[in-house]
């Protein structure tokens, strides 16, 4: 029954993490298709703006340049959260991980394409007031599952829940 429900599971995470990444790149596409070249557009006038910019690096600029890099780190952390995924026991209380898997995965792979695809990341989305680097919808995904995940791990699953993860030596 375990084998049947951990299928089911990746079915899932195929199903959510091919709409979510879809959602990216289509927005990525219209970013190319409505901004490319073009000036900038406010969508909030001084606080939100739509502004293309093809980015080289990762978040905040670090690793210009370094794509092999990169995508080396992305298919690593995609790994390591798919073994996650694989080991998360079949309980309602492990919905939340799940979900936030689910969403770091699907920015990684939106950003993975475009790393793969063109050498560099598209980003759109600029917010203004704190003069926040430029983003896109897959950086939302992972900022917004690493901070819900911090703080699921923190506040919500207790030490024990996690014991699934721990390497279990065969006898």
């Amino acid at each position: 029954m375990k084998k049947k429900q951990r299928i089911l599971s990746f079915f899932q995470l195929f199903i959510v993490v091919s709409l979510l990444t879809g959602l990216d790149q289509l927005t990525k596409f219209l970013a190319v298709e409505n901004l490319k070249n073009k000036a900038n557009i406010p969508l909030i006038p001084n606080i939100l703006y739509l502004q293309y910019l093809e980015n080289r690096g990762a978040a905040f600029g670090i690793f210009q340049d370094q794509k092999i890099f990169l995508i080396v780190l992305t298919s690593l952390i995609l790994i390591g959260v798919c073994y996650v995924l694989w080991k998360i026991p079949v309980h309602k209380k492990y919905v939340y991980l799940k979900l936030l898997c689910f969403l770091i995965t699907a920015g990684g792979i939106g950003n993975l394409i475009d790393r793969i695809r063109l050498d560099y990341v598209i980003d759109f989305i600029y917010f203004a007031p704190i003069d926040f680097p430029v983003f896109n919808v897959a950086d939302i995904y992972v900022s917004v599952g690493m901070i819900l995940l911090f703080i699921v791990v923190l506040f919500y699953y207790k030490d024990d829940d996690f014991e699934f993860l721990k390497w279990k030596k065969s006898k």
